[in-house]
């Protein structure tokens, strides 16, 4: 038996990747401010690691100082003093202040930078300007900048990292000499080659390495930005030339729609015997043809309510609480002829709630769903439909159930795919469209909604439709109701 969950998103139009300002591309916004939750979360990280190595100087010093670790001063505690209080406001900014010409995402970086450069700069004179590799940790943020920012601001950190880090170098070596290099070492593992002229090239050294960084960086992200404009520009083309592809399809749907209407209406007037006399053969044909003509009626209707549902908009959209109890019941009272003419038994059990939907695209879901059960199940067999509520966690689903000829694993992950039928669904239904499955992904992405599909070729296949947020119907007491409704339709 396979078993596929599908689960649709609808596409946001207002939250891009990137923004052009004019001749520039940056970062969206929403692309910011998930970054700075990213960095908010990996500087509480950064804390926790801050206050288990003080918890450890205070446990194991002297097995430090046997590794030739010193006992620090107060400048981690200062430090991690410091980062808590930057979050807590990063947060603050973020949650509970307006964005404003002071307060964006652009800004809250800036300011995530300039703060995070004083930090390290005061860790780099406390473990080594020259001493230990540490310094090299201000490649990271020239990096990040080169990827938030443009090039000019790219440059003004950088150009903010060689300022920070030489001074550093110089209180370490100038104005503080007789301060050892580094007070997280021993000054007995220290080399004595630490001399002025030595600090002036490794800062000489540093800020070459720095501009280099920024420009190879910085010309990476440039490449990586024209591209993504490019991508941007050819999604737009994609999606203008679909837009004119399902209206010119509609356009022509609509054609075919009246001459196939008169063509079914003189059918009909041979067939009643208004136009005289036919004979068996010419009955046969005719009947044949309004066959054809009826299941080429079927597929312009499927095509027309599919592509009202490509045009739903969510923004304008009206979402209502609708009773499932209702909507079921409705759908089965439409299906009832149909299922009765394949000799097929629909069995209801409902577990009542209310779902925040589109009304009738739930309708159109729920009765794609059905239908396509019905016509695959064989004969003299049955499809139950049930609903299950679970009360703790305010979720609901939808089960439909049929006996029928299943869905072959290979082609499960397809099925909803438009105009898709397998070899098995042509031979037992040959006037299927490919629509059906189509219309109901397309409400089920309006509607937020997620469908499992389980199937085992010979046996049958469930759809489950699940949804997400849901309500009870209201009572006079404080009691929840459940409303459990079995009947058999055929």
């Amino acid at each position: 038996m396979a078993s596929t969950e599908f689960s649709w998103d609808k596409p946001n139009t207002q939250s891009v990747l990137l923004e052009i300002k004019g001749d520039k591309l940056k970062l969206s916004d929403d692309v910011l401010i998930s970054n700075i939750r990213w960095f908010i979360t990996f500087r509480w990280i950064l804390v926790a690691i801050l206050v288990f190595f003080e918890i450890l100087m205070l446990s194991a010093s002297d097995a430090l100082m046997q590794l030739g670790i010193s006992e620090q001063q107060k400048w981690p505690i200062a430090i991690i003093i410091v980062l808590i209080v930057a979050n807590i406001a990063y947060i603050f900014a973020l949650d509970h202040c307006k964005p404003s010409k002071y307060n964006s995402p652009s800004i809250n970086l800036w300011i995530q930078i300039i703060v995070d450069l004083i930090c390290l700069s005061v860790v780099v004179h406390y473990i080594g300007s020259t001493s230990t590799p540490i310094s090299f940790f201000y490649v990271l943020h020239i990096a990040l900048a080169c990827i938030f920012f443009s090039t000019r601001e790219s440059l003004y950190v950088t150009i903010l990292v060689c300022f920070m880090d030489s001074i550093v170098i110089i209180i370490d070596n100038f104005l503080i000499t007789q301060a050892p290099l580094s007070t997280l070492i021993n000054s007995q593992f220290l080399s004595e080659s630490a001399r002025k002229d030595g600090a002036l090239i490794w800062m000489f050294f540093l800020d070459i390495l720095f501009f280099v960084v920024w420009y190879v960086v910085s010309r990476l992200s440039l490449i990586v930005r024209a591209h993504e404009r490019h991508l941007l520009d050819a999604y737009r083309q994609i999606n203008q030339a679909q837009v004119e592809k399902d209206q010119y399809a509609l356009l022509i749907t609509h054609q075919l729609k009246s001459p196939l209407d008169a063509i079914r209406s003189k059918i009909n007037l041979i067939k009643e015997g208004y136009l005289g006399e036919t004979t068996l053969e010419i009955s046969t044909a005719l009947a044949q043809i309004d066959h054809r003509a009826k299941n080429m009626s079927g597929l312009i209707l499927d095509l027309l309510r599919l592509e009202r549902l490509k045009d739903t908009c969510l923004d304008t959209a009206v979402f209502e609480y609708v009773e499932i109890q209702s909507a079921l019941q409705k759908c089965i009272e439409k299906l009832t002829p149909v299922a009765s003419s394949k000799n097929v038994g629909l069995n209801l059990s409902i577990e009542n709630f209310f779902c925040k939907v589109i009304p009738d695209q739930l309708e159109i879901l729920i009765e794609n769903i059905i239908t396509n059960a019905i016509t695959y199940s064989h004969e003299n067999t049955s499809v139950e439909i049930s609903s299950k509520v679970d009360r703790n966690n305010l979720r609901a689903n939808i089960t439909i159930t049929d006996h029928g000829i299943g869905i072959e694993e290979k082609d499960l992950p397809n099925i909803f795919n438009e105009y898709f039928y397998s070899p098995r669904a042509a031979l037992h239904n040959k006037a299927t469209s490919g629509i059906g499955l189509s219309i109901v992904k397309i409400a089920a992405e309006n509607n937020q909604l997620k469908i499992k599909v389980t199937s085992e070729p010979g046996v049958g296949t469930t759809f489950t439709v699940a949804f997400g947020t849901i309500e009870f119907p209201a009572t006079t007491g404080s009691a929840i109701p459940i409303t459990l409704i079995n009947t058999r339709l055929s």
